[in-house]
């Protein structure tokens, strides 16, 4: 028994020494891999909360791509290869489901998930929700609002067609007439489209995974093709992203932008004579008397299923999330926050002053499809409608459903 008693001794005296050798080596790294912010709020956040947590951790920050489709292929590769350098991974709001049908995050823990359901809007938890299960954390959310010249259009239209036929008047008149949005063939125009179809009462494709495109699909379609076969569409629009659209605005050649509202703090220095007359208003209606349900864009964190430090880096994520860190990434990087009692603070209704249409939007939100096949389903969306000059409003729901039913059963080479 002395024995034992002598190697139990021994044992313990093991741990205490590897414990106390553990800490010797300082907080943990916890790589956070994230879009280049360029505001610097990440960054303020990452350093902030590496402090409160006393030593136990370190966010390091890994910049992505600048685009959300260069940002998933890094992310996917390291993932599928059950890369452990990964802890926390910013991740765009149409990730949730194949990222987790995949196994490459973990849930979120429950004690979190009903903290984060309770203080947070509705739009941006159903975006990190999966089969009844929450498996990331909203740290910021976005969703387009009209930005209009007030001083070209004294009232902002109200439906998608009156924003048109005011353009077009405008046109005639030798004024800045253009509507900026986004054409590009890329993620922005499957965004553009859904937020079309959502706001026509429609759906792209049913909870049960199923495809569902009808007749408010064609009448998204016929509007679009409107705009673009029209004078109120920018030259630029089939090769538009959303800075080249802000861009052109600022410029003064437009007179309508559909765009994320980060476009308030780049107008005050890169276009301020239009900035002094620019006006913002709620995405128009596509059918008059329907709430416009507008695409919810924005990130989750999620943390890898690869992590070595699972528990530190939901930790992490709790304080990166925080309302503090919500509200300077929207003030300083346009990054509208997700929780609730953001949007009665007064001081940010001072720098955000659009605050009230973002929450509107955000509780009236519309969902791109959320399928595990998302990657290939709006590839396939944005190969149908692209160019938007040569959409054929007939045929393109038709087309639209055989190109997604395609992409589901993996029967296409996208």
């Amino acid at each position: 028994m002395r024995h034992a008693g002598a190697v139990l001794g021994v044992v313990v005296m093991a741990v205490i020494l590897a414990a106390c050798g553990s800490s010797s080596k300082g907080p943990v790294t916890l790589n956070w891999y994230v879009f280049p912010e360029p505001s610097g709020s990440f960054a303020k956040a990452a350093a902030d909360c590496s402090k409160a947590s006393g030593g136990r951790y370190t966010i390091n920050i890994n910049f992505l791509s600048t685009s959300s489709d260069g940002q998933r292929v890094s992310l996917v590769r390291r993932l599928a290869a059950n890369d452990p350098a990964i802890d926390i991974l910013a991740m765009d709001v149409d990730w949730t489901a194949e990222f987790a049908t995949a196994n490459w995050i973990l849930p979120v823990p429950s004690s979190l998930a009903a903290q984060i359901r309770s203080q947070d809007l509705a739009g941006p938890v159903k975006t990190a929700t999966w089969k009844g299960r929450l498996w990331a954390t909203p740290i910021n959310s976005n969703t387009e609002l009209l930005w209009y010249r007030k001083d070209l259009v004294p009232n902002p239209p109200k439906t998608w067609n009156q924003m048109i036929d005011d353009a077009i008047a405008l046109a005639k008149q030798g004024k800045p007439h253009f509507i900026e949005e986004q054409g590009a063939q890329y993620e922005g125009l499957t965004v553009w489209f859904n937020s079309m179809v959502n706001s026509a009462g429609g759906q792209i494709i049913s909870p049960n995974n199923k495809v569902v495109i009808g007749q408010p699909a064609k009448t998204a379609a016929v509007i679009m093709h409107r705009l673009a076969t029209s004078p109120a569409a920018d030259p630029g629009l089939n090769v538009a992203q959303e800075g080249q659209s802000d861009t052109a605005f600022d410029h003064g050649t437009a007179a309508f932008e559909i765009n994320y509202p980060f476009v308030w703090d780049s107008a005050k220095t890169t276009g301020p004579k239009v900035f002094k007359v620019m006006g913002y208003a709620p995405f128009p209606e596509v059918v008059p008397g329907i709430t416009p349900h507008v695409s919810i864009g924005g990130y989750n964190l999620g943390v890898s299923a690869h992590s070595q430090h699972p528990q530190l880096a939901f930790d992490a994520v709790k304080c990166l999330t925080q309302p503090a860190n919500q509200k300077t990434d929207a003030i300083k990087g346009g990054l509208a926050p997700v929780a609730t009692s953001l949007y009665s603070d007064p001081a940010f209704d001072q720098a955000y002053p659009f605050h009230n249409l973002i929450k509107s939007q955000l509780e009236t939100y519309g969902l791109r499809p959320q399928t595990p096949a998302y990657a290939d389903v709006t590839l396939a969306i944005q190969k149908a409608l692209s160019p938007t000059a040569s959409i054929a409003p007939s045929s393109v729901v038709s087309k639209l459903r055989s190109e997604i039913k395609a992409s589901l059963s993996s029967a296409a080479l996208l």
